[in-house]
């Protein structure tokens, strides 16, 4: 009876074993024909696609362009794209322009690198450019560009052309030469020993003094001294200058002012600010005319650094490359002609209006001569720290001193209380 009742339970697990194993394969033949019917119908309604309609990369057909744009730094922090760190910066703003008019990848505006961007001179903070270039790939033959990206750009801005140039092009090893302008207060130029003023005036013996000193930086010189983070003789360091010329005055809301301009073959960090402002020690008579050939030597020498307000980049060169490709057919000279009118409106509405509206406001000229006198112009070794220094101690002391009348200030308020 055991064995009959095993065999009869061993017979019943075996049959439900059967009935769950064709239900399973009835169910998934339903879905296999219902994935059948889907797939049909799928093919039925969407043919597929030939390789002329397959859905094609949007920026593919990008070409590389030189962008011709002019801007005025004073609310930026230099020309160099930041976007990462949060700063508002030159370049952040046109890549992001562009992004708002549709004319590059949205993945471009975080990575630059892949449209092949480039800048032509990379500008510090608050330095202002009136014919500065880009290049970067952008779509060809789109005649509203421009305009559609000034629409979203701010108004210290502007975007003047965009030129098709060939596939290899970089604007920064590709220029020539920059020129620089310097918007300077006359004062600046004021003997050491006159009273400093709004009022006062030069003569023509200042100018001609002026011109006489700038002429002695023009050729090729070892500019260690009027940059950081160079020794004497390093090859780095050694500029070609082609001109520099301080040029006649003129007035404008109450103070006079004059126009340096240099045309250079490349320049160097704070290099322009300190070579003007060693000019201008030398023309009110803080140290000698023959302190410049000293700069160019092997000794270490504390120069001033001019304020960085006035400067403004105003043309980078391009006369080789216009020569070779501007003829042939297929590129375009990067010239200034056909929108000079647009370039001289923005430099006198934007730029030298807020130069000189800014110097009038925060007298940043008067600040720095008040401290030109404690500069030494004594040579030291490279090697000797300069915080020991005479020009270091004063400043120290100028800082205590304050620090004691501040807290004098603090005490009469009490009392008056």
């Amino acid at each position: 009876m055991i064995r009959t009742f095993l065999d009869k339970t061993l017979f019943k697990s075996i049959s439900l074993s059967f009935v769950r194993l064709e239900s399973r394969s009835t169910f998934v033949k339903m879905k296999a024909e219902e994935a059948k019917l889907s797939c049909e119908t799928n093919i039925a309604e969407e043919p597929p696609k030939t390789e002329n309609e397959r859905e094609e990369y949007k920026w593919k057909r990008c070409k590389k362009m030189a962008c011709m744009l002019s801007f005025s730094g004073k609310d930026y922090m230099g020309m160099q794209n930041q976007r990462s760190q949060g700063l508002k910066t030159i370049e952040g703003e046109l890549l992001e322009a562009f992004h708002k008019a549709g004319h590059i990848d949205p993945e471009w505006l975080d990575n630059p690198q892949k449209a092949f961007f480039q800048r032509a001179s990379r500008t510090d903070k608050g330095v202002s450019a009136l014919k500065m270039v880009v290049s970067l790939k952008l779509p060809v033959d789109e005649p509203t560009l421009v305009e559609s990206v000034n629409s979203v750009l701010p108004a210290d801005i502007r975007l003047h052309s965009v030129v098709r140039v060939t596939k290899n092009f970089n604007c920064k090893s590709a220029a020539d030469a920059r020129t620089y302008l310097y918007l300077t207060p006359t004062f600046a130029f004021s003997p050491c020993t006159d009273i400093i003023s709004e009022s006062w005036r030069c003569d023509e013996s200042t100018i001609k003094g002026v011109n006489d000193v700038l002429k002695l930086y023009l050729g090729s010189h070892y500019f260690h001294n009027y940059t950081s983070g160079k020794l004497p003789m390093e090859p780095s360091s050694r500029r070609h200058i082609y001109e520099f010329v301080c040029g006649e005055p003129f007035e404008k809301d109450g103070i006079e002012w004059c126009l340096i301009q240099i045309k250079g073959q490349s320049f160097m960090l704070h290099q322009i600010r300190k070579m003007i402002g060693m000019a201008m020690a030398i023309v009110r008579g803080h140290t000698s005319v023959s302190k410049i050939d000293e700069t160019f030597g092997m000794q270490r020498i504390d120069i001033p650094r001019a304020p960085g307000l006035g400067l403004v980049l105003e043309q980078v060169h391009f006369d080789r490359y216009n020569k070779r490709y501007g003829s042939d057919g297929m590129h375009e000279t990067l010239s200034w002609d056909k929108v000079e009118d647009q370039v001289t409106r923005f430099k006198e509405d934007i730029v030298f209006s807020d130069i000189i509206s800014t110097e009038i406001s925060s007298k940043s000229m008067f600040e720095w001569m008040s401290v030109l006198p404690m500069h030494q112009f004594k040579p030291r070794h490279f090697e000797e720290d300069g915080e020991n220094s005479q020009l270091m101690q004063a400043k120290l002391k100028i800082k205590k001193s304050r620090k004691t009348i501040s807290a004098s200030d603090e005490e009469e308020g009490d009392d008056d209380s």
